[in-house]
């Protein structure tokens, strides 16, 4: 990885790295090196990471929602700390042009989903690492606070919420349907339909089924009349 492509993830990261050997460290699979990986790969600055990602994201729940009860912000920190959110911001940031993984049959292989929410964690760790607390909050707050401060409305999870307005109407539970899957596999895209008795269906549409469903319980949420539209 060239200089050049270094300097360009820094900027991206809001952070200068003293030690560069620990930043290559962060985005390095496995895959991508011979024999033994301890030490070598992201995976332990990602275990770092995702405790660095939580605390300091609960700690800006904890302050800008001051009237929220707990479970709302656990579910709220669950979603903000998710794979998928992680996935999100590894976009934003363009990360699969900077992962390091190992070639398969045609040369280098794309990073996953799966990997590319990894490396932003370990990222984070790499940060913290590299600087110290601060330094990786004014990261996580670069690209966390834009999606906390868009949490307006409802605080409670889609799917529990439809789930105890279905129970409250004396009604089966939802169900969860998948209507399409498309995109490649290391990005697919799933189309959900959430089903309720004798209502309308709702469909949503995300990068896993999980965050498909929650969409689809969401529009028949709103649709009924439970939440209201922003």
């Amino acid at each position: 990885m060239s200089d050049g492509d270094l300097r360009r993830l820094e900027d991206k990261l809001s952070h200068v790295f003293g030690d560069r050997e620990l930043l290559v460290r962060a985005l390095t699979h496995a895959s991508a090196i011979d024999g033994n990986s301890a030490g070598r790969t992201y995976q332990r600055l990602e275990f770092l990471g995702d405790r660095v990602l939580g605390l300091v994201v609960t700690d800006i729940l904890v302050e800008g929602f001051p009237d929220a009860r707990e479970g709302d912000l656990s579910r709220m920190l669950s979603k903000l700390v998710s794979r998928d959110t992680c996935a999100e911001v590894a976009d934003e940031m363009v990360l699969a042009e900077h992962v390091l993984v190992g070639g398969g049959p045609k040369g280098r292989s794309p990073a996953t989903r799966s990997v590319l929410a990894d490396v932003c964690e370990s990222l984070i760790g790499a940060i913290y690492r590299d600087g110290d607390l601060d330094a990786a909050r004014r990261m996580i707050e670069r690209y966390w606070l834009p999606r906390i401060e868009s949490m307006r409305g409802p605080l409670r999870d889609a799917k529990t919420a439809l789930q105890e307005w279905a129970h409250q109407r004396g009604l089966d539970a939802p169900l969860y349907a998948e209507v399409s899957r498309s995109g490649p596999d290391h990005a697919p895209e799933f189309e959900i339909e959430a089903r309720v008795a004798d209502a309308e269906p709702g469909r949503g549409s995300g990068r896993s089924k999980r965050e498909a469903e929650q969409a689809a319980a969401e529009a028949v949420l709103r649709r009924e009349g439970v939440w209201e539209e922003e």
